[in-house]
């Protein structure tokens, strides 16, 4: 006896599976430059490394005899995979079939993939395109009821951001719990162009009398990428698969471990005499901190996250001598460096980010405070500026800050991380205060300006008797800054720092769970 026939049949049924949604709806996919999911796995996956895991699930149409007449395969592809060596789950919607809602799926290859990232503790990366295993209203026809939304096993997608990195990829018109689960992840990208993230689609929309809008108006990369729903934006999903990769080679595969170090060819102690003159002397007058970043770190290391939302603080990863770090800055360039109601969203995801995966935490400071006025108010700027500070105060991993310029207000107070000792540092350019003495001057001098004879003339005087005592040297008598650092020795004084945070560093849990 052999079983060769049932090893035929078994080819046969991957075969149709491998098919997907049949030559025609390949070849559309490939007209909107979108890969197929078994494309785009091999791509985003290290060569011979995916082990499919369901292959066989689908619906299948039978005749009298009980012979396959004809096979729908499932439209939610995953398995194992490697990436750059290390163990990954890799998911995705096939596009192909019903366009990615649940008609021809099995809502259990999803539930799966999330509980297996979870229990093997592996990175998850999710490659969404369509409704990510939603139905669709033709789901009540065939199933022959409705359903209430439970949106079953949740609580596993949410778990795993407490254990292992998750990175989710738009990559085609992606509504209802696709847009949730590419919300509910540690680092996001959508594709410009061929990618479009909403809660509902346009004829919903339209339905609704909220009016004919058309995807990319609902969810284009300008949107989303500038109101923080999603991270990052890529060119192609090649370059998005790429991003993927970069972002999670800074971190460890779950939380118990410290991230991976690398080999380092850039000297920890390379001066960069650029950075002596790079702070204007006038206050008033801007600089590149993207210049500052990548001096000090190691040579092309940095990775920035969140570029084009809440861009008055710059966040991003980085190593430091070959070991991975998280670093913020804010941006002098956007609102002069001043926290905005969004820049203090994304850095309490960032602060989260760097606690739930033991990234020592670096602050590359020039804050004039919150950013002020009718809008800041209405933005509740205060609310998250004062989550944000939380944040960092709630971070478990060491914190390191130096000061570039500015640090002024209860954002500027970021320069100290509340109940820790830590290294902090200035530039000789260093200037702090509860408010810029420009800004207050004429209000707490008034008595005296109105008594001077020449009002312009005392206000110089004043100022200039002030500015004696605004030195940075004069903080340090007192011990109110522990140190002032040439700015051509910031990267040799970091990756010191670096090599006694990574030697502190423990695999402690989280004091405050990861908030997507």
């Amino acid at each position: 006896m052999s079983w060769d026939e049932e090893i035929r049949e078994l080819r046969a049924r991957e075969a149709l599976a491998y098919e997907m949604g049949g030559a025609d709806k390949v070849a559309r996919q490939h007209e909107f430059n979108k890969l197929t999911i078994r494309e785009r796995i091999q791509s985003i996956s290290d060569a011979e490394s995916f082990h499919e895991i369901g292959t066989l699930a689908g619906v299948g149409e039978y005749d009298e005899d009980g012979n396959l007449r004809a096979f729908t395969p499932s439209n939610f592809v995953f398995g194992t995979a490697e990436i750059d060596a290390r163990p990954v789950i890799v998911s995705g919607d096939d596009f192909t079939v019903r366009g990615g809602s649940a008609d021809a799926s099995i809502a259990g290859k999803r539930l799966r993939a999330e509980g297996l990232a979870v229990e093997l503790r592996i990175p998850h990366i999710r490659l969404v395109d369509g409704m990510g295993g939603g139905g669709s209203v033709k789901t009540i026809e065939m199933a022959g009821r409705t359903y209430i939304p439970e949106v079953r096993g949740w609580e596993t997608v949410v778990a795993q951001l407490g254990i292992a990195p998750s990175v989710s990829l738009a990559l085609g018109s992606v509504a209802g719990i696709g847009a949730a689960r590419v919300a509910t992840s540690h680092y996001s990208i959508i594709v410009r162009n061929s990618a479009q993230m909403m809660i509902a689609g346009p004829a919903l929309v339209n339905w609704a009398n909220l009016g004919d809008v058309s995807k990319e108006e609902l969810g284009s990369y300008k949107i989303h990428t500038r109101n923080g729903a999603i991270d990052d934006e890529a060119s192609s999903e090649a370059a998005a698969f790429d991003m993927a990769k970069q972002f999670l080679s800074f971190l460890p595969s779950n939380v118990d471990e410290l991230p991976p170090l690398n080999e380092c060819h850039d000297s920890p102690d390379r001066a960069d005499e650029a950075l002596l003159d790079i702070v204007p002397k006038d206050p008033r007058q801007v600089y590149k901190m993207h210049d500052i970043l990548d001096s000090v770190c190691d040579e092309g290391s940095f990775f920035e996250m969140g570029k084009k939302w809440g861009r008055s603080i710059i966040t991003g990863l980085a190593r430091l001598n070959g070991i991975p770090v998280a670093i913020f800055a804010e941006n002098p360039k956007v609102y002069g460096g001043a926290w905005t109601a969004a820049a203090a969203r994304k850095l309490i995801r960032f602060c989260d980010l760097a606690s739930t995966f033991h990234l020592p935490l670096i602050h590359l400071e020039d804050c004039p405070g919150f950013l002020i006025g009718k809008q800041s108010e209405e933005e509740a700027t205060i609310r998250y500026g004062s989550a944000a500070l939380a944040a960092l105060g709630q971070a478990n991993v060491p914190f390191c800050c130096i000061v570039i310029r500015k640090a002024f207000g209860v954002a500027g107070a970021a320069n100290h991380k509340p109940g820790a000792h830590h290294l902090r540092a200035a530039w000789p350019s260093g200037d702090w205060g509860s408010l810029p003495i420009e800004g207050g001057i004429e209000v707490a001098y008034k008595a005296e300006l109105a008594e001077a004879e020449v009002y312009d003339e005392h206000l110089n005087k004043i100022k200039t008797r002030l500015n004696r005592l605004r030195s940075p040297y004069r903080s340090a008598e007192f011990f109110e800054i522990e140190e002032i650092i040439d700015p051509r020795s910031t990267r040799a004084y970091l990756c010191r720092w670096a090599k006694l945070a990574r030697a502190a560093s423990r695999t402690d849990a989280p004091r405050f769970w990861y908030r997507p």
